[in-house]
């Protein structure tokens, strides 16, 4: 089950999943979490929270129209390959359809370019490195 969820419940999987484990609690935590129009959701495999995103309103030039910036995907471990991510972006594809936005970007680890590249997404920076992360590209998805 998808369900919209409070910015706090994101960070113990992104925690796990992005950053290895290695932040306190309450991290990592994004300058626009708190941002008007963001928001954040999660899946829940029964009572288990399985997998986070979070999204907030952001332009990304050369791009007309509503944009969004996706943040912090992650999936636990154990849920992962089960198509639970898949879901949770398209629940997310549709609302924003019904709000108006045009597109979604982000910037995507090296390791996730073909499960967005599967839901659509398309590459349109080279490979840059994040410090401490490892290897992104910028990717973009029209939505309407």
């Amino acid at each position: 089950m998808i369900k919209f969820i409070p910015l706090d419940d994101v960070f113990d999987i992104r925690n796990i999943v992005l950053r290895e484990g290695k932040l306190p609690p309450g991290q990592p935590r994004f300058p626009s979490d708190d941002v008007e129009g963001a928001f954040h959701l999660g899946y829940f495999a029964g009572d288990t929270l399985a997998c986070v995103a979070s999204f907030h309103p952001e332009a990304r030039e050369p791009y007309q129209g509503v944009g969004y910036q996706l943040r912090g995907m992650a999936t636990l471990e154990e849920y992962q390959g089960k198509n639970f991510g898949n879901q949770l972006l398209n629940f997310a594809i549709v609302y924003l359809r019904g709000q108006k936005a045009n597109y979604i970007w982000c910037n995507a680890r090296k390791k996730a370019l073909r499960f967005y590249q599967n839901i659509g997404f398309e590459v349109i920076s080279p490979e840059f490195e994040v410090p401490g992360i490892g290897p992104h590209y910028v990717m973009y998805l029209k939505i309407q």
